[in-house]
């Protein structure tokens, strides 16, 4: 039986921008938060200035909130774990949980992403790692990180198996400012999560060749049916891609400069190098990560992803963004 009390104390692993966004959220539902990061510079200034100056500037981390480097701390802190770290990063992380792991503790996780070692979706990962657990979970939806922690009004989704568990964890991340929504669907989650982050850049790129705004819908609406067509042979439900996980998360990532892969694709469209990218825009840019992943899921599928591959074409083959936005309107 899942335990809501549980959700009295939380840890969450990982103190990017969106990472300690979830805590701050959480803490203001008075629940008691430790926020871990592996940077040791980071945690004794966020516990010293009480804020994450880095990647949520600004915005005071409450009195609830303790943070800590020491993995066997947070650990122990909770029985409840959240997963908030670059999809990359992933296994690393729950190769050095799993010392402290413990029947007891369920795992969510935030990262949206695929796993480099191996081309898997996160959740084989959780299996491969840590075994079988009772009760995982992926949080996932159309939320960016500031808006979360200074509480403007959002939606998103939980997936998880477990009915109980779900209706739990649902009532554990909702307040008044973040309605949840739960579905069964861990994959169609998953997939979602990957694949918008492509179409962002691949939208980045065609706003940044002020290709126009048909361009930009038809972009979404293809890049829509690749992300499903996907999910579906993966064994997702069609459904997910309709949802907050799906349609929301990509509508959000595509068309909003506070999307770090939308700003990629327009920055590279200006021919800029990678590096000089990457600097600019200071975090993780996922979907620069998994679109190799993705495609090979796609071939491993036989799944036609023609803006998945022409942005693979551009981000690793160095080709001219306009001539793979010519290839792709003579498809």
């Amino acid at each position: 039986m899942f335990n809501l009390a549980l959700g009295k104390k939380i840890t969450v692993l990982g103190a990017g921008s969106w990472g300690t966004a979830l805590a701050l959220h959480l803490a203001r539902k008075e629940i008691d938060v430790c926020l871990w990061s592996a940077n040791i510079e980071q945690t004794k200034n966020m516990q010293s200035h009480r804020c994450n100056e880095r990647y949520l500037p600004g915005i005071a981390l409450p009195a609830n909130v303790t943070c800590t480097i020491d993995l066997s701390i947070a650990l122990a802190f909770s029985d409840l774990i959240l997963v908030v770290v670059p999809s990359h990063a992933f296994r690393a992380v729950l190769k050095g949980v799993k010392p402290y792991w413990t029947m007891k503790h369920a795992l969510i996780w935030a990262t949206k992403g695929i796993d480099p070692e191996t081309n898997a979706l996160l959740d084989s990962v959780v299996t491969d790692v840590l075994g079988e657990i009772a009760i995982t979970a992926v949080l996932s939806g159309p939320n960016f990180a500031r808006e979360i922690a200074i509480a403007l009004p959002a939606a998103t989704t939980l997936a998880c198996v477990d009915n109980q568990a779900r209706l739990a964890l649902c009532e554990l991340f909702k307040s008044d400012t973040l309605r949840v929504y739960g579905t069964r669907d861990i994959i169609g989650v998953e997939i979602a999560g990957a694949v918008k982050n492509i179409i962002a850049i691949a939208v980045g790129i065609c706003d940044g060749l002020q290709l126009g705004a048909n361009a930009r819908a038809a972009l979404i609406t293809r890049g829509l049916a690749e992300m499903t067509r996907l999910g579906l042979a993966l064994g997702a439900e069609a459904d997910t891609f309709v949802s907050m996980a799906g349609i929301g998360d990509l509508l959000l990532t595509c068309t909003d400069n506070q999307s770090r892969n939308r700003r990629f694709g327009l920055l590279i469209s200006q021919h800029q190098a990678i590096n000089e990218v990457f600097t600019a825009i200071g975090q993780v840019v996922e979907g620069y990560h998994n679109v190799q992943q993705v495609l090979v899921l796609a071939a491993r599928y036989s799944i036609e992803m023609p803006i998945t591959e022409q942005v693979y074409a551009i981000c690793y083959q160095q080709l001219d963004p306009t001539a793979c936005a010519r290839a792709l309107m003579q498809r």
